[in-house]
């Protein structure tokens, strides 16, 4: 039954009931009893009927729950001529639905929000003039048009002049970012400035806002591990029900108490308030740029205690910058970036490109080389207006250029580009990774939440990962890891409670699916390592992790808030109804008092707010506040 047929169904047995319990009242007014009792049990038996097909469906999955106690109060209620209370049980069974339905629509809101933003077509540069193209026909290197208000269709590197993007549906940025000429430009953010070209880096299938789209789809697909405890007890919840029930009419030999029994148990908060309550956590964490896939990986995010971080791309930003530029000869530091820039236009190294993005950054010219030779891993050397230049590691300039002076940066684990020029050791580019903004706030506002336990998992040397590390206050270092060490490792801290592994790499990608819960950074990270983790950061800042932790230890109290309230109550007026202090209807009444309260409490998840964010960024979560 699809999601708005189902809907449409449960709108049309509310109002039957409704309409049966409504007519009955004004006949009973009226005096016409017989008339009235009529018109409840007409509309009783649609909401049965509907209840039966709905037991049976569950039974045949292998599930047993509450609704088969809704089925046996009413029938009891019609059976021992109770229709008035089998009228308001079946008015306040259909409603309850339909108010879950509502509810769990009302948590998704976001979600759907965010998917109907997939944008269809996009606007093509081809032949000195504009096509409107299905995204589908978007290939790498296509040059499109963003204008004003357009959301972005596909991952690509903003051209010519400056962007200004609003990431706010992903990734809860309050303010519109300005991507520089050359900087990435995430799918699904809308240009919230002037028109500009965009080159396409990937096609739309494999873009950002696409992955997030089917991440999205698949967690509105799950059921948590608690919602399946949550039907373990409800099956103890009935007989617990039954049990009761069958004592007030064995010891009393009055048939009605037992009536009163079934009508107050009726429906059983479990089978509201939980998914719920987890759904709204679900849809509270994606405002705050954290996409859990489903409620059961937000369960398990609430109970973590330890907390395993990659170092590159993750507790480090991942993209090397020039920290210093050392002149040997006397050249201008600019000049040596501008004469290493240019040559390093040619070539896609990581490092290449983060030197060429610097030298834009300073506004610098960078002509285009002519006669590149790169020797792949090391270098490359060329002509750059007329000038022989070299650019590469320390080894293969100096070797070239007949110096081999040690440089004391090499030591201390940062990245070291040597330029050579006119066959002279002309400077060097101290290049390192820096820690991500926020860091230190980050892992003391999750020790302070609960976290017991925070390791650094690196393949990098120990003394680079040292140095990382260096005043973070971390339980532990380990570094040199191959992937399966990585897993090795998730697996032995389990000893110590739940784990969380955090990481980017398609060398984490095994650590994360081992992990109770895998944490992927989703912006520029592998797609290996997305599709394996359980929680996807939709931008590349850890420390949105610390929300999303928070969001979730929220909404799973709430969930089970509800749950023992709702019992609780539940059981207090079954025994009050067994003691013959309630009626049918008054019993109905109650429970279904206590069914609105519990939904309503589990849709506080909405409004989770987590503590400020760190102030390093310009973005406070709080801005994504509806």
């Amino acid at each position: 039954m699809s999601g708005e047929y189902s809907d449409r169904f449960k709108v049309a047995v509310l109002v039957i009931a409704l309409a049966g319990l409504s007519v009955g009242v004004v006949l009973m007014l009226a005096g016409r009893n017989d008339l009235a009792e009529i018109a409840w049990v007409a509309g009783v038996l649609p909401v049965v009927l509907a209840l039966v097909v709905e037991i049976a469906r569950s039974l045949w999955k292998g599930e047993v729950g509450l609704d088969i106690v809704a089925a046996l109060s009413m029938t009891a209620a019609l059976a021992f001529g109770e229709t008035l209370a089998a009228a308001v049980v079946a008015l306040m069974y259909s409603g309850g639905t339909f108010l879950e339905s509502f509810a769990e629509g009302r948590a998704r809101r976001e979600m759907r929000d965010l998917l109907s933003r997939v944008p269809r077509t996009a606007t093509r540069h081809r032949n000195g003039g504009l096509e409107e193209v299905p995204l589908d026909d978007i290939a790498p290197g296509d040059r499109l048009l963003i204008r004003q208000g357009d959301v972005v269709p596909v991952d690509g590197v903003v051209s010519a002049a400056s962007a200004f993007l609003d990431t706010s549906a992903l990734t809860g940025e309050s303010l519109p970012a300005k991507v520089p000429p050359g900087g990435d430009a995430m799918s699904g953010s809308t240009n919230a400035g002037e028109a500009f070209d965009l080159v396409a880096t990937r096609p739309a299938r494999d873009s950002t806002y696409a992955g997030i789209v089917r991440l999205i789809e698949e967690a509105q697909r799950s059921k948590a591990p608690m919602s399946r405890l949550a039907d373990r007890w409800s099956l103890g919840f009935l007989a617990l029900t039954v049990a009761i029930a069958f004592a007030a009419w064995w010891f009393t030999g009055d048939p009605i108490r037992a009536v009163a029994v079934l009508v107050v148990a009726t429906p059983c908060p479990l089978i509201l308030a939980v998914p719920v309550a987890l759904v709204a956590g679900l849809s509270r964490a994606a405002r705050f740029g954290v996409l859990i896939k489903g409620a059961g990986p937000l369960e398990a995010m609430a109970r973590t205690r330890t907390l395993i971080l990659d170092k590159t791309g993750t507790l480090t930003d991942g993209r090397p910058r020039i920290v210093s530029i050392d002149s040997h000869d006397g050249t201008d530091p600019d000049e040596i970036l501008r004469l290493a820039a240019a040559l390093d236009q040619a070539t896609k190294h990581p490092v290449a490109q983060a030197v060429v993005a610097a030298a834009r950054q300073r506004g610098l010219s960078l002509p285009v080389p002519t006669e590149v030779r790169e020797s792949p891993g090391e270098g490359l050397s060329g002509r750059v207006e007329g000038r022989q230049v070299i650019v590469g590691g320390h080894g293969f300039v100096t070797g070239r250029v007949g110096r081999a002076a040690e440089h004391p940066a090499l030591a201390a684990g940062s990245v070291l580009v040597a330029v050579g020029v006119d066959g002279r050791l002309s400077g060097h580019l101290v290049m390192a990774d820096p820690l991500r903004e926020g860091t230190h706030h980050l892992l003391s506002r999750l020790r302070r939440g609960g976290i017991t336990r925070t390791l650094l998992a690196t393949g990098d040397r120990q003394e680079v990962a040292e140095r990382v590390a260096e005043g973070l206050g971390l339980d532990g270092i380990r570094a040199g890891l191959t992937p399966d060490q990585k897993v090795l490792l998730v697996l032995s801290e389990r000893k110590h409670g739940p784990v969380m592994m955090v990481g980017d790499g398609v060398n984490d990608a095994p650590a994360l699916a081992a992990a109770d819960v895998g944490v992927a950074m989703g912006a520029r990270g592998a797609a290996a390592s997305a599709e394996a983790a359980d929680v996807v950061l939709l931008v590349d800042r850890v420390d949105r992790l610390a929300p999303g932790i928070e969001i979730a230890r929220g909404a799973r109290r709430i969930a089970l808030q509800s749950v023992v309230a709702g019992i609780g109550l539940s059981v207090i007026g079954m025994i009050a109804a067994a003691l013959g202090h309630l009626t049918p209807v008054e019993g109905a009444l109650i429970q279904e008092a206590i069914d609105v309260a519990v939904i309503l409490n589990a849709l506080r998840a909405l409004r989770i707010r987590p503590a400020e964010t760190t102030a390093a960024g310009p973005a406070q979560l709080e801005g994504t506040e509806p």
